[in-house]
Formats: C-alpha cells, structure tokens, sequence
C-alpha cells in the first residue's frame, strides 16, 4: 500500500532550492518510511539542515528517524541509533545517540536490512514514549518564516 501525503508548503518552499537528485531522492525515501509507518507525524525544522523528523507523537524525544537535507546531499538518520541493533553495520556516525545512513540512491534504503532497522527503530520509539498520544498523521511545522 502506497501512503501519500502532501509536503507541507514551508518545507516545499526551502526543498525546491536544493538540487533536482535530492529532492527527488527525498521525496522517494520520506514515502518509503511512510509506507513502513503511515501513522507517523512529521515534525519539520530548518536549522543547520532541512529537516523532516518522523515521530510516533507530535514530540521530538518521541522521533524515530529523520531526513536531515544538506546542500548537495542526504542522510537517513535514527534518533536513537546507539540503542538498535545494526548486525550488518549499516549506521555511520560518533554521537551518543544519533546513527546514521548516507543516501546517495534508493538503493541505500529500499532493502530488508534497512527496513528492519527503521522497524526497531519504531518498536524502541514506542516502548519508551512517556506519554501515549492518539495523534497521528500530523505535520506540525517548525519553520520560522522570513520576514
């Protein structure tokens, strides 16, 4: 089952500025991780990098991945990528808990290994949420616009 959800129009704004490979990239791999959770929301920053977290609530600590979009490339990031298990070492990256995969094509994401760790992934994100939420499918922005 395909899962399709609008971008939110602050994101779209700032992804359209990035090179065509990366936003298409981007675009496959956010509807590849909400095909494996469509109830995920997706909190949206600009900082450092364009950034959409997926969470199992509407908080941060509850995330379980992200898409951090630099310049000219991306990552497949995991919130608490210390904490699962990586039996193919997969995962790059020297924090104490952020993990990890450089994406360069589908091909980096769109298999069984990294499919099981964005599942553990979720699996950890739910078992240690402080507070169980029926939000879900939400997109809350947290771009500041300019201006």
């Amino acid at each position: 089952m395909k899962t399709t959800r609008d971008i939110h129009p602050d994101f779209l704004s700032l992804l359209e500025l990035k090179q065509q490979p990366v936003i298409k990239l981007f675009k496959d791999l956010r509807a590849w991780l909400l095909d494996i959770y469509p109830d995920a929301n997706e909190l949206l920053y600009h900082t450092h990098a364009l950034t959409t977290v997926f969470s199992i609530s509407e908080k941060l600590s509850d995330a379980y991945c992200m898409i951090p979009i630099y310049t000219n490339h991306l990552n497949l990031g995991f919130n608490k990528g210390t904490l699962i298990e990586d039996p193919h070492r997969l995962l790059a990256g020297t924090g104490n808990l952020i993990r990890h995969i450089p994406v360069q094509a589908p091909e980096d994401y769109r298999n069984n290994k990294v499919k099981k760790l964005v599942q553990s992934a979720i699996e950890l994100a739910l078992e240690d949420m402080a507070t169980k939420t029926k939000a879900t499918r939400k997109t809350i922005s947290k771009i500041k616009k300019a201006g």
